[in-house]
This record gives C-alpha cells, structure tokens and sequence, in this order.
C-alpha cells in the first residue's frame, strides 16, 4: 500500500485534504498531513514535511502532493533527511491538491503500485468538474 502525505502552506488546507482523501480511502491508506510553518504561520516546514513522511511511509513508497511551488523546495530537503533506502520510494507528485489526494488515496486502497498511484494522481489535471 502505498503511502500519502499532503504537503500545504496552510495546516488548515493540509488536515482538510487529509481528512477527504481518507474518508474516500476508507481509512485503509496511511495519509499525512504537513502543513504551515506551525500550526499558524503560512509556509512550510521541513521537519513537519520529514514527520509526515515517516508517519505515512510504507515499503512500497509514498507519494507527496504539493499545493505551491515553493513548498517543493521544503519536500526535497525533508526526503534528503530520510534513510537513503527510503528517499528512492518517495514520489513528489505535480497532481491538483485536492483532486489528485482522493484520485491516490482511492487507488492505493486497491493496492496499486507507487507508479500506478502516481499517473492516476496527475491524471486527475484533467477531470472536468462542469461540462
């Protein structure tokens, strides 16, 4: 199974995520949420990214989904911090936030690989909301 963490400039939007994609999941994916400088500074926080990666972290690998650019800058830095084993099963995904966590959440309760988790995340860019 693999692993999610949401990765915010608000810990508000990060929780809000987390809480939508695991009730999509059943509750049967391990999701984390890392988001804020704290719990009420905008911005982003390696440590509480390298926290999330550790609570959510399976054999299998995890997959990060990022709200804002700069925030990928914090995720690097926090998967550099992890055992050198598990840096190559972290995934950084360009998916929509909102979007692409259920899209991962739902596919990695079915057991789907980091790749497979990965591509249906991203692909979530293209759901049409209104037609």
């Amino acid at each position: 199974m693999i692993g999610i963490v949401i990765v915010s400039h608000s810990a508000k939007v990060a929780e809000g995520v987390k809480e939508m994609a695991e009730q999509m999941s059943q509750g049967r994916v391990p999701i984390a949420a890392a988001g804020g400088v704290d719990d009420h500074t905008l911005g982003t926080n390696a440590e509480r990214i390298l926290t999330a990666l550790q609570q959510a972290y399976t054999p299998d690998g995890v997959l990060v989904l990022i709200d804002l650019g700069s925030a990928v800058m914090s995720t690097q830095m926090a998967v550099e911090m992890l055992p050198q084993e598990q840096q190559s099963r972290v995934r950084l995904s360009d998916a929509p936030l909102v979007e692409g966590a259920i899209v991962a959440a739902v596919e990695s309760s079915l057991d789907r690989s980091l790749e497979e988790v990965h591509k249906a995340a991203e692909a979530a860019r293209q759901m049409k909301k209104i037609l």
